[in-house]
């Protein structure tokens, strides 16, 4: 993916979004001084751009019972199987994150489930059959950082 160019106002609408995806269109046009019209195309702009993905509502997996996050690596039997292996994937709604990886496992893959046994269940009865050779598994205890990328200052970045 090319890397798109934007000016100092796209900038200042992406970091007031990306604090508050909620804000409305109005209080940035204000906040940047200008009419909400153009904030709205702006942001219309760095969505067909691909910049910004879409906006979600954020849900605290522990409220909704999900008490245990755990990071699976995954050792395929057969390498070609990759695609199949994430279509299957998609099936199982615990699987919130699938990568690609470099060194050690073939996928990296982040679960949420309501306790170690439900975390159990689902690498036994979900995960091996989908021709796994084995995994290793890793119970976050505690998610210390999660954020957004910084938005880069463009216009010195391009200076550069």
């Amino acid at each position: 993916m090319t890397v798109v160019n934007i000016d100092a106002l796209d900038e200042q609408i992406l970091k007031m979004i990306a604090d508050n995806a909620r804000i409305p269109f109005l209080e940035v046009a204000r906040e940047c001084h200008v009419s909400g019209a153009a904030i709205h195309q702006r942001i219309q702009k760095l969505v067909q751009q691909g910049i910004i993905k879409g906006s979600q509502f954020v849900f605290d997996p522990e409220a909704l019972g999900y008490g245990t996050c755990a990071f699976v690596g995954l050792f395929l039997k057969d390498p070609s199987d990759f695609d199949h292996v994430v279509e299957e994937l998609h099936n199982i709604p615990e699987v919130v994150e699938c990568h690609y990886t470099t060194g050690t496992y073939d996928m990296f893959i982040k679960i949420y489930a309501h306790n170690n046994h439900h975390l159990l269940s689902i690498i036994h009865d979900k995960l091996q059959p989908l021709g796994l050779q084995r995994s290793e598994t890793i119970i976050s205890f505690n998610e210390a950082i999660k954020r957004q990328l910084p938005i880069p200052n463009f216009e010195n970045s391009q200076e550069a």
